[in-house]
């Protein structure tokens, strides 16, 4: 190959996902996208390079963005500023020795291929949710759902958390929830660290992190034949969960995953609860296309505030009944909003 910056940028970028595993290690992929905190691997979302796209133009791959400090290049750009070097030869000479490594020592899955396994052992490991420091958690969110009988929430009270690879380990209590595919099977857990009195989150950098396989995947409540509702976060599903009970849910966990989410074949009717925010107003219509192409018919829910757990907290369960029965269809509000007069016992 020619020395050209130029040639190697592209090259770099048919190589987006590797470059990023090697220099943004405390990142993950979500989608089409590399996340971390910054150019140094800060662990963090800041940070997103786009992993696939076309050569050059708009939406080329290997193209990166900091939305907190506004930088923004090429992956040569990147790996001046990951590795400090002040000199272009410097800066081509770094990036010829990386396109020189040997392809097994690039790993390209998303996931280690024994995550899911790992995700498995641990969910075996934590305990029921009933009495625990993460049933006070979410009863500190306003969730007054009954917690008996959601095999899907546990409970861990020494999970380990590094903030980045290279900081020493510690333990948390842990709210776990198990990510599954449509028929049932973990593929994965979602870890919620908390303070050690369940009044809120661990007063770590990262106190969310999922483990396995997600893509497509959700922490489910019940299974869903004919209709369901999906959302991002678990808070967010257990707040719809306080005034329609029986009315089948899958949180996704972000935004990026909800619009990637694989819908169970005999859907027919599709809610899809959406955050306040230009992430989850996108992911919203995403799905919402989905399904509708498909042929599920497919409805967004509206929040008034953030999401609908701070429409839970802030208007109390019968306004938010009141509010999502509108928004339902009239047999969908009639079989499942009219069994949900007043919010289900606390457990």
């Amino acid at each position: 190959m020619s020395g050209s910056a130029a040639e190697l940028a592209h090259r770099l970028a048919r190589e987006a996902e590797a470059v990023c595993r090697y220099y943004l290690s405390n990142g993950r992929r979500q989608g089409r996208y590399w996340l971390v905190g910054d150019v140094q691997n800060t662990p963090g979302r800041s940070l997103f390079v786009r992993l696939t796209g076309p050569d050059a133009g708009r939406g080329a791959a290997g193209k990166w963005t900091d939305a907190a400090t506004g930088q923004h290049g090429d992956l040569l750009d990147l790996i001046r500023l990951n590795r400090g070097l002040d000199r272009l030869g410097d800066t081509l000479g770094e990036a010829r020795a990386f396109l020189g490594l040997p392809k097994r020592e690039l790993p390209r899955t998303p996931a280690r291929p024994d995550s899911s396994d790992s995700a498995r052992r641990l969910f075996a490991l934590s305990r029921p949710i009933v009495g625990t420091l993460a049933e006070t958690y979410l009863r500190n969110r306003g969730i007054t759902a009954r917690l008996e009988g959601v095999p899907v929430l546990r409970f861990h009270p020494c999970c380990f958390y590094r903030a980045h690879d290279a900081a020493p380990r510690e333990s948390w209590p842990a709210l776990i929830a198990a990510v599954t595919d449509a028929a049932g099977t973990i593929t994965g857990v979602h870890r919620t660290w908390l303070d050690r009195d369940g009044a809120g989150k661990a007063p770590i950098a990262a106190p969310r992190r999922a483990l396995g396989h997600l893509l497509g995947n959700a922490v489910r409540f019940g299974m869903a034949s004919d209709v369901m509702i999906a959302g991002e976060g678990i808070e967010t599903m257990l707040s719809l969960r306080c005034v329609l009970p029986d009315m089948p849910m899958a949180a996704a966990l972000s935004a990026n995953h909800l619009a990637a989410l694989i819908l169970p074949p005999a859907l027919c009717r599709l809610y899809v609860a959406r955050d306040n925010d230009a992430a989850g107003r996108h992911a919203a219509m995403c799905l919402r296309d989905r399904a509708r192409a498909a042929g599920i018919e497919a409805r967004i829910l509206w929040p008034v505030t953030n999401d609908f757990n701070a429409d839970l907290r802030r208007f109390g369960a019968d306004t938010l009944l009141t509010r999502l029965g509108v928004q339902l269809t009239p047999e969908d509000a009639e079989l499942f909003a009219s069994r949900s007069t007043k919010p289900a016992a606390s457990a």
